[in-house]
């Protein structure tokens, strides 16, 4: 049997809590399985609640496993300390809303770079409020944990006013800290406000792409891992994300990077069910996670 190919890049979509959770424990399962460190890759791109993964890995944690190693439908013990609890309230507080708010954005969004998507996405997203929900609790929860700016993280967002993608944390972007960076990037538009960074307003990141594969500094020969946690999923909003992904591994792939696209397998899927946002299916979705990354690390 092959032995698990250690990536250079990581690249971790958005999908809700319940997403985090899948991704968390896939990464967990690989490195108990491969016994490959995953905080030490080169460069790491998150999106969405995919930014929170990749903070807390730019930050020296471990990926968060399963109490139990088994699937489990049970709600969480009271009085249980995770020090993950306070971004994953975050998350849930942008789950009750759903993925539905961001979907006149993001359907627009695989036209990528194009500048007439880029002028679609400005137009939907000026008609957004100035105002809502602030995600500051969650950008001080990301900033005490550590991570900065080192060269190797890049978190995704769009400017409100033009309707383009940066990212932060790459050659040439604005300044930030991780924390406001991933506020924003997790900044839902007509739901939560926008985060001001530099003067400049900034939201979800998953306004542009659910992956933003396109943004990972990958040339010839890089490994690059993504998981993304929609996909295989069925729906108008999920079939958009799709041809997004798609145009974005082709980019990927004509730099001669080798991709490797992880998504949910069936006991994934069946164990995080159809809400990304369910506190009830975070265990489950965790353990499940886990079990397909001690798979994937065993090849």
């Amino acid at each position: 049997m092959a032995s698990f190919v250690a990536p250079d890049v990581l690249v971790l979509a958005g999908g809700g809590v319940v997403g985090e959770a899948w991704m968390s424990g896939v990464l967990a399962g690989i490195e108990e399985e491969s016994g490959v460190d995953l905080r030490a890759v080169e460069s790491l791109v998150g999106t969405s609640a995919g930014s929170i993964v990749a903070a807390r890995l730019a930050a020296g944690q471990s990926p968060r496993r399963p109490r139990s190693r088994k699937p489990t439908s049970s709600p969480e013990p009271e009085g249980e300390t995770d020090p993950a609890r306070p971004v994953r309230g975050a998350l849930r507080e942008i789950g009750r809303w759903g993925w539905a708010a961001a979907a006149p954005v993001a359907v627009p969004a695989t036209s990528l770079s194009a500048p007439a998507g880029a002028l679609a996405r400005a137009a939907a997203l000026r008609a957004a409020p100035a105002t809502g929900q602030s995600l500051g609790g969650l950008a001080r929860e990301v900033d005490a944990s550590g991570a900065r700016f080192d060269g190797r993280l890049r978190v995704c967002t769009v400017d409100k006013r033009t309707g383009k993608r940066v990212v932060f944390g790459a050659p040439g972007a604005p300044r930030a800290g991780v924390g406001q960076a991933v506020a924003a990037s997790c900044a839902i538009p007509w739901v939560f406000a926008p985060v001001s960074i530099g003067g400049r307003e900034y939201v979800d990141g998953g306004a542009w792409s659910v992956t933003n594969l396109d943004a990972a500094p990958a040339r010839r020969d890089t490994q690059v891992l993504c998981l993304d946690p929609t996909g295989g999923r069925s729906g108008v909003l999920f079939a958009a994300f799709r041809v997004g992904v798609a145009v974005e591994l082709q980019l990927l792939r004509t730099r001669g990077a080798r991709v490797r696209h992880v998504t949910p397998d069936a006991a994934a899927m069946e164990a995080m069910g159809p809400n990304f946002m369910a506190r009830a299916t975070v265990r489950p979705a965790l353990a499940a996670g886990f079990a397909q990354g001690r798979a994937l690390g065993g090849v």
